[in-house]
């Protein structure tokens, strides 16, 4: 089975979805069926809660939402709703029926009514990720392409959130006792954050500084089990070096100085997993076995795609569950105001973004990191661009990390993500997806043996 078939046979899912009235042929090699025409298309408003059972509408207010301009269109059972590759301005829904999506020539999967992803938008971006082709009679509600830019906006006030408060969520975790407590220390100040292991944060410094490359061996060459993992990582398959290298300044001769920095601070940031005790340290050392999956991930997909410096990737994935740290040792400092480690659970993806960009800005990060934590579990953030970013990277190499495991139950599928359509400047073949990585799977476990 290859990596494309496990993504696309769970259980359920979600993926594009068109009119032929709301799309454009393209002359890719994988437009394999031409588009059928609905059976009716009525410009009747649907109810506001109809609407407002769809992410990511669900969010907006109910005055934005109101004035989204949609219609409703009724396919007959084997019409060809939309092809892979084709161009459309709309977002769609499945209301009724059932549908076929697929991904390419060789997997499919179904989408009903009654599926828990039925909610989720069937498409995201201008390129549809899949033919999809009506099982049943089906209806669909096409939502005006201005949906994409009040997300849009929507993600950018999630990078500018700092308050607990201002997060949803569920009442059993808004009303519990850690939840308190722990929003309590985060406003005051009280929380017990990590710093930077002393080699990371003196290079940065220096680096900051312009700073050569002497003078930065200099400084890396004080701590002697980094110097061995930049040899290690700079030989690795990750970067297919042509022949091997044995010391520090030939290292950061190879890497140069821009990749040395942020490749040390990944190295030191493992220091950063640690807890006293025994049970808390093993949700940290799982929590690093998982931030470090996703970072490989990430390199190799920025590597791939050309558009996103691969060192960047590499540490934004390292980074972007840092905030699980503070929670954790506040767990471990407040261990009576948690039932059980099942509760610690339950409230980590709530807790651990806002945790996270705390951190993050108190070390000194960049905005763009900074903002990593609140984003990237947010699988329909929309920076609102057509090209490949630092976020949507992380967010491909994040969900694809779950593919396979517990978590992956309930998550929308990739191809209807709007990171996803922004591969190859939106050519969805086989030549070039989410495949990569499969591919890539030897400098993948590379990278995670070193890091380890």
């Amino acid at each position: 089975m290859n990596w494309l078939t496990k993504i696309f046979s769970q259980e359920e899912s979600a993926a594009p979805a068109k009119a032929s009235s709301d799309l454009s042929p393209t002359t890719t090699p994988n437009t394999l069926f031409a588009s059928s025409e609905p059976i009716t298309v009525s410009t009747e408003k649907q109810a506001l809660a109809t609407l407002k059972k769809f992410a990511p509408i669900r969010d907006l207010d109910d005055a934005s939402v109101n004035q989204l301009a949609h219609s409703t269109l009724t396919y007959a059972a084997e019409s060809v709703i939309f092809s892979l590759g084709q161009k459309t301005p709309s977002v769609f829904y499945l209301l009724k029926g059932c549908i076929e999506l697929q991904p390419d020539c060789d997997n499919s999967y179904t989408l009903s009514d009654d599926s828990t992803l039925a909610n989720l938008p069937l498409n995201s971006g201008k390129v549809c990720g899949a033919t999809a082709i009506a099982k049943t009679e089906v209806v669909i509600v096409s939502i005006a392409r201005e949906l994409i830019q009040l997300w849009a906006d929507k993600s950018r006030e999630k990078e500018v959130q700092s308050d607990l408060n201002s997060i949803k969520l569920p009442a059993a975790i808004a009303e519990s006792r850690f939840f308190l407590s722990f929003s309590e220390a985060y406003k005051e100040n009280r929380l017990s954050l990590p710093s930077l292991p002393n080699v990371a944060f003196k290079l940065k410094e220096a680096i900051n500084k312009d700073v050569g490359i002497e003078g930065a061996v200099k400084i890396i060459q004080i701590d002697a089990p980094i110097v061995a993992k930049l040899i290690q990582v700079a030989n690795s398959a990750l970067y297919a070096p042509i022949s091997p290298l044995t010391n520090c300044q030939d290292a950061v001769t190879r890497l140069g100085l821009y990749a040395t920095r942020n490749l040390v601070m990944g190295i030191s940031l493992k220091q950063l997993f640690n807890c006293k005790d025994p049970a808390l340290m093993k949700k940290m050392q799982q929590l690093w076995k998982q931030s470090l999956h996703v970072s490989c991930l990430s390199f190799v997909l920025a590597d791939e795609s050309g558009e996103v410096k691969p060192e960047d990737a590499l540490l934004a994935g390292l980074i972007c569950d840092i905030g699980a740290i503070p929670v954790l040792n506040f767990a471990m400092q407040h261990p009576q105001d948690y039932a059980d480690l099942d509760e610690l659970d339950t409230a980590l993806p709530y807790l651990s973004p806002a945790a996270g960009s705390l951190v993050l800005r108190t070390l000194g990060f960049s905005e763009e990191l900074s903002n990593l934590p609140r984003q990237a579990s947010d699988w329909f953030y929309e920076s609102g661009g057509d090209h490949l970013t630092l976020i949507d990277v992380v967010i491909l190499a994040k969900l694809h990390s779950y593919i396979g495991t517990p978590r992956a139950k309930g998550l929308p599928y990739i191809n209807s993500i709007p990171a996803y359509t922004k591969l190859k400047n939106g050519k969805l073949n086989p030549d070039f997806s989410l495949d990569v990585l499969h591919k890539a799977q030897q400098r993948i476990n590379a990278a995670m043996s070193i890091f380890s």
